[in-house]
C-alpha cells in the first residue's frame, strides 16, 4: 500500500521523513516529489551511492577487456610487420584509453538507471502524484498494518492531504 502525503514546505516534510525512518521505514520506502529540486540537509533522505566504484570498476573492466581482445587478435592474426614487434602497447593505447572511458560511462549510466528506479520492476507500479506548484509530495511505501502509524505521522508533521492508494 501506498501513503502520499501533501506538504507545504520543506522543514514539515523533513521532520515527517525523520519521524518514519527512526519508526522502521527505510530510505527506498520513502520519495519526495516536487516541481523544483529540493535539497535535504544531511541525514534527513540520505541514500549512499556506489556510481563512483561503478565507473571505476567498469573502466578497468572495459579497459583491461580491450586490451586482451587486442593482443589476441594481434597474436592470432600474424601480420608481416617488416621487423617490428606483433603486440605492441602504443600501438594499442588509444584503443585501450577509448574502451576505458567507454566502460566508465556506460557503467555510469547503468548505475544512474538503477539508483534512479528506472531499471527495477519493483517501481513501476508505484503510483507517481500529481504536485500541485508550491508543494511537496511524500510517498511512503509500507503494509496495511502500518499505514495508520505513518498517516498520523504524517498528519503531525504538517500534511495538508494524505491519499491511500494501491496495495503491495
Amino acid at each position: 500500500m501506498y501513503l502520499i502525503g501533501e506538504f507545504r514546505d520543506k522543514t514539515s516534510i523533513a521532520q515527517a521523513i525523520c519521524t518514519l525512518r527512526e519508526h522502521a521505514a527505510s530510505g527506498a520506502d520513502l520519495a519526495v516529489f516536487s516541481e523544483e529540486p529540493v535539497e535535504f540537509r544531511r541525514g534527513v533522505l540520505d541514500r549512499p551511492s556506489r556510481m563512483s566504484l561503478a565507473s571505476v570498476v567498469g573502466g578497468i573492466l572495459f579497459g583491461l577487456l580491450a586490451t586482451a581482445f587486442i593482443s589476441f587478435t594481434q597474436h592470432h592474426y600474424l601480420l608481416v610487420t617488416g621487423g617490428m614487434p606483433v603486440f605492441s602497447f602504443w600501438a594499442t593505447g588509444v584503443i585501450t584509453f577509448e574502451m576505458t572511458m567507454l566502460g566508465a560511462i556506460v557503467a555510469t549510466f547503468a548505475w544512474f538507471l538503477w539508483e534512479s528506479g528506472l531499471a527495477r520492476r519493483r517501481d513501476r507500479d508505484a503510483p507517481i502524484p500529481e504536485v500541485e506548484p508550491g508543494s511537496l509530495c511524500l510517498r511512503v511505501r509500507c503494509r496495511a498494518d502500518e499505514a495508520a502509524r505513518a498517516s498520523d505521522t504524517m498528519r503531525h508533521a504538517g500534511a495538508s492531504a494524505i491519499q491511500r492508494l494501491g496495495g503491495l
